[in-house]
């Protein structure tokens, strides 16, 4: 699927410290919108090592932007092609959220590596990026994700860590403050019956890929930590307990009545 490496090319975006033209690329499929803002971490302990696997061939992989630890923007694929971030991926029924996604990349060692607090400088050059694109693009706050909520059941960056709240205070995305987490009834694997498919239709609206059969399988609690990891990082242990569903239940009230 890869083209030619990239010729060096001017930045979409004003933020943009350097070029390093990536190698993993082609054209975006059916002419779709560019309407997904996807934000990653790297899940790797050394950065230059994160941006050389970015832009080599070898990797199979690449993003249009990524964040340095000091907070520098790189570019590394240009907005009107497809980079190779999100892999395997869907929201509300349509796959290849490569086509129709602009991929960010976050220096950051990841859960496997400490899982380290991401750096003021980087939340300010997120935040600066996220309301460019979001302008230049039209990409709808409820459509500002994490690469856990396209894939959950493969990945979970940029994690409970990444500061959700900061943003949507900053007028970035879609967000409702937490339920609080006190008890009470709940729904966890093995659990089965109409509630259950209730709870899984929930999910469905508001975009996450499960199915809606009525069984709280291990695909159910991998989409419920997603949802924690974005929306309820208190606890991230995959039950559906009430601060789950209650906060759920007000981000579907929340969306855009054109949603």
């Amino acid at each position: 699927m890869s083209e030619s490496h990239l010729e060096p090319f001017s930045p979409d975006c004003d933020l943009v410290s350097a070029v390093h033209p990536a190698a993993n690329f082609n054209d975006r499929v059916d002419g779709g919108p560019i309407d997904v803002l996807l934000l990653h971490y790297t899940g790797m302990e050394d950065e230059d090592a994160a941006i050389k696997r970015l832009t080599i061939a070898e990797s199979s992989v690449s993003c249009h932007y990524f964040v340095k630890l000091d907070g520098t923007l790189l570019q590394f694929v240009p907005e009107d092609k497809r980079a190779w971030h999100a892999g395997i991926s869907a929201w509300h029924g349509v796959p290849d959220i490569n086509s129709r996604s602009i991929g960010v990349e976050i220096a950051n060692s990841g859960h496997d590596f400490g899982y380290p607090e991401f750096a003021a400088p980087q939340i300010e050059t997120i935040k600066a990026l996220a309301i460019d694109c979001g302008r230049r693009r039209h990409i709808p706050a409820e459509r500002i994700l994490a690469h856990s909520d396209v894939a959950p059941s493969r990945k979970q960056d940029p994690g409970e860590k990444f500061p959700w709240a900061e943003l949507f205070r900053a007028g970035i995305g879609h967000y409702v403050e937490p339920a609080p987490i006190t008890g009470g009834r709940f729904f966890q694997r093995g659990d089965a019956g109409a509630p259950i498919e209730a709870y899984q239709s929930m999910l469905a609206l508001y975009g996450y890929s499960v199915e809606i059969d009525g069984l709280f399988g291990i695909a159910t609690e991998q989409v419920t930590k997603a949802f924690q990891r974005h929306f309820r990082p208190a606890l991230v242990d995959g039950i559906a307990d009430s601060s789950t569903i209650d906060t759920l239940h007000r981000l579907l009230q929340a969306l855009p009545k054109y949603r």
